[in-house]
């Protein structure tokens, strides 16, 4: 274990610590005191799974991985560290990729490391019951750059019936590949579209026309919406909108980008993601699978216009 490249080893705990994050969700649900506040408002919420799932990924992040800079949606509020939510386990699936780790990973200081953190992402949805929207992400940005990510969904196979084993982790690195899911064919000759459920606005809805879509799944949280386009359910994911955060894109757009997709702006470019970044993605979000310059080039100059990176 620790003759493998830094960065393999901390993808393998973040896959291992995803998994026990998931555990903690489901727990905290099934308790049923789930302690919702609103933070900005009714569509901004947080419960007490964000805020314990934020201390359980932050603190053992940091203690396994001293000097990683790790970042949270949650970081304002989360609560005195309790030691039976931090964890040191690694996964074994990931550490069997070590020889497998790109060259330019294979000397990476913590120092040049950004873990972005998204304790649960779609929390609106949590709290409907809308349990398949839900993820735990873990982005890992080396420089600046997205590297690595894990996509946890603690209610995959929800409706599977009593029995069934719950929750799948996802988890991806630029230059060996992504894990834990099925990709399918895209459909052809039709355009989908997975959008927000939960924000829409005047700006998302014309970007989304201007492409006569034949099918929109609105869903929440921007790890199901990346997942839905991995999963080859939808050709692209459109938010024309300032609302997602760098927690929220890290994980998924490397992810993605580990087997030839991409994650970008609606205007193009690059998201980064060093420490002192701004946290909003201003320029909205478009990942694809494929054609991503098609999305591109059609996006209304009139909706670019008001979305500055």
């Amino acid at each position: 274990m620790s003759d493998a490249p830094f960065l393999i080893r901390l993808v393998a705990a973040s896959v291992a610590i995803a998994d026990k994050a998931g555990l903690i969700v489901r727990d905290i649900m099934k308790k049923g005191e789930l302690g919702i506040v609103e933070k900005t408002g009714i569509q901004d919420l947080q419960t007490q799974a964000d805020r314990t799932v934020q201390m359980s990924i932050s603190t053992s992040i940091s203690r396994l991985f001293p000097g990683v800079n790790v970042l949270g949606e949650e970081d304002d509020d989360q609560p005195a560290v309790d030691e039976q939510y931090v964890y040191s386990d690694m996964s074994a699936d990931v550490l069997k990729y070590a020889d497998k780790c790109p060259d330019k990973y294979k000397n990476v200081k913590p120092e040049q490391v950004v873990v972005w953190i998204d304790p649960l992402d779609g929390t609106k949805e949590y709290t409907e019951g809308l349990l398949d929207h839900v993820t735990v992400l873990i982005g890992i940005a080396i420089d600046g750059q997205s590297a690595a990510g894990v996509i946890h969904q603690p209610y995959f196979n929800y409706k599977a019936g009593e029995g069934a084993q719950l929750g799948r982790t996802i988890w991806g690195i630029i230059g060996v590949g992504s894990f834990g899911f099925t990709q399918k064919k895209l459909p052809e000759g039709k355009t989908i579209i997975t959008t927000t459920r939960s924000h829409p606005t005047k700006t998302v809805q014309e970007a989304i026309d201007a492409f006569k879509p034949d099918e929109v799944i609105r869903v929440g949280g921007c790890g199901h919406k990346v997942l839905i386009v991995l999963e080859g359910e939808a050709h692209v994911y459109l938010f024309a909108s300032p609302g997602c955060k760098k927690w929220d894109t890290c994980g998924p757009q490397a992810i993605l980008e580990a087997i030839g997709g991409r994650l970008t702006d609606i205007h193009g470019n690059v998201l980064q993601y060093h420490k002192d970044v701004k946290k909003p993605n201003t320029g909205g979000v478009l990942a694809t699978i494929c054609n991503h310059d098609y999305f591109l080039k059609n996006i209304p100059q009139g909706i670019k216009d008001q979305l500055k990176p």
